[in-house]
């Protein structure tokens, strides 16, 4: 930081403990990934409200964005035999995700190439790809099975006839497809991401809960209400008692354009509080159990916490979590992969959010799913199916899958639809974002200017 009495711009942080500090009290070695601190400036410009709202800006992204990143699709568990499938939908792209041989997947454009009927409108296994529409019909390495009345074809060449297929890649049990031949591969694209991870096993995890809902929103709007702490205070006061919001660290850099992380520390207090917060009153809102806990002598609560989960995840799973840090078990170590992937590091049942554009500007399908790690010796359990909340369906509704992380989720509904609406009334259009709080939305501005426009900011207008 600057030795001046006035930090240089970006330089701010907040005066209460660091999560770094927090990690120089843990009793097992830290790993290197939770040491690594990784912070650009990225300046102080507006960001146009019309981003958000405009209808060009929003077919300039599905022209110019969506069709050039990598996006996860569904985990490979939940296509594990050959003939299993997935329709994966974006904007007014239709893909069939699908296991073609038991070593292969591929993703299909899914449309038939006789007149474009749709070739699979939901989830299933199938042995061929059979249009409903005239019986046109593909193998399920997409080359050509059957045309109906061939006498009145002769000008389809079978070779020339197979199923036009997007790119496809793994990692840590996800799939993604890119519509872009010349992108970059997922490896380049993720850079030193799945090394982070690694420690993390997500392979050996399987969707243990997924829910959805359609909201009145952009899908910005969705991304950057969970890419920052600093609305805890007036959003989710409840969890200030054990969430240290404007402690977290934001990892964000120019030389990773296409992720960043935020950590926040639990089982400590917000800096908005005092620092008598009773640790008892700590533990019993972070394990949410029956029994009145009490922080034993010589242990802080966060500490306590982290030995109760690691108990709790042993128990579950058969497995060892000697060597887990308490940050590994209890802190929210959130990952952002641009555009809209959000994978949690760290042990124990992970959150996955996910946003997709939902047919205009004005709306976007949000999605929140829980991975969990497999029981030791025992076969994987099946992924869950997707719940998709209707319009009259809160979030508190999904408590059976997502537990007391859906009451969170109705309080950020309280503001995503109503922000809409704000921004299409803003007197001046544009967004004011904090130096190092918000940082990670002006990471996603960067890098998606660079796929709408080519610019910087504050060369770009929508």
């Amino acid at each position: 930081m600057s030795t001046s009495s006035k930090p240089a711009p970006g330089e701010a942080r907040s005066p209460g403990v660091s999560v770094q500090e927090l990690l120089d009290q843990e009793r097992v070695a830290v790993p290197d990934v939770l040491r690594q601190t990784r912070y650009d400036y990225m300046g102080s410009e507006p960001i146009p409200a019309e981003r958000y709202t405009s209808q060009h800006f929003h077919e300039l992204e599905m022209d110019k964005m969506w069709t050039k990143v990598w996006q996860m699709v569904c985990r490979e568990e939940e296509i594990p035999n050959v003939g299993d499938h997935i329709v994966y939908e974006i904007g007014d792209w239709s893909f069939i995700v699908m296991r073609s041989a038991a070593d292969r997947i591929k993703a299909y454009y899914n449309a038939c190439l006789h007149r474009g009927r749709q070739l699979r409108t939901q989830p299933g296994n199938v042995s061929k790809l059979r249009c409903p529409f005239h019986g046109f019909t593909w193998n399920l390495d997409g080359t050509l099975k059957e045309v109906p009345c061939r006498w009145d074809f002769p000008h389809i060449r079978d070779e020339e006839f197979s199923l036009p297929e997007a790119r496809v890649d793994t990692w840590g049990g996800f799939v993604f497809i890119n519509m872009d031949d010349d992108a970059p591969s997922l490896s380049e694209y993720l850079q030193d991401l799945p090394d982070q991870f690694e420690r993390w096993d997500f392979e050996n995890r399987y969707k243990r809960a997924h829910v959805g809902k359609v909201v009145d929103m952009n899908w910005k709007v969705g991304v950057e209400a969970f890419i920052e702490s600093f609305h805890v205070l007036a959003t989710h006061p409840q969890i200030m008692p054990s969430t240290g919001d404007t402690n977290t660290q934001y990892d964000v850099s120019a030389e990773t354009p296409h992720y960043n992380r935020m950590i926040t520390a639990m089982g400590t207090p917000s800096p908005h509080l005092s620092d008598n917060v009773d640790p008892d009153a700590i533990v019993r809102s972070m394990t949410r159990v029956e029994d009145d806990l009490k922080v034993p002598e010589g242990m802080s609560a966060r500490e306590f916490v982290g030995h109760v989960r690691r108990q709790m995840l042993e128990q579950n799973t058969g497995r060892d979590f000697s060597e887990a840090t308490v940050s590994e078990l209890i802190d929210a170590i959130q990952y952002h992969v641009f555009p809209n992937f959000f994978p949690w590091g760290g042990y124990g049942d992970n959150l996955i959010y996910r946003f997709r554009p939902w047919g205009s500007p004005n709306k976007a399908l949000m999605e929140v799913m829980y991975l969990a790690p497999c029981p030791k010796d025992a076969p994987r359990p099946k992924p869950a199916k997707m719940r998709l909340l209707g319009p009259d369906e809160d979030w508190v509704e999904a408590f059976d899958e997502l537990g007391p992380v859906a009451a969170v989720f109705q309080q950020d509904m309280a503001n995503m639809p109503i922000v809409q609406r704000g921004l299409k009334s803003m007197k001046t259009p544009r967004l004011t974002i904090a130096n190092y709080q918000e940082s990670r939305i002006r990471h996603l501005h960067r890098t998606l200017e660079k796929y709408v426009y080519g610019v910087k900011l504050e060369d770009a207008s929508a």
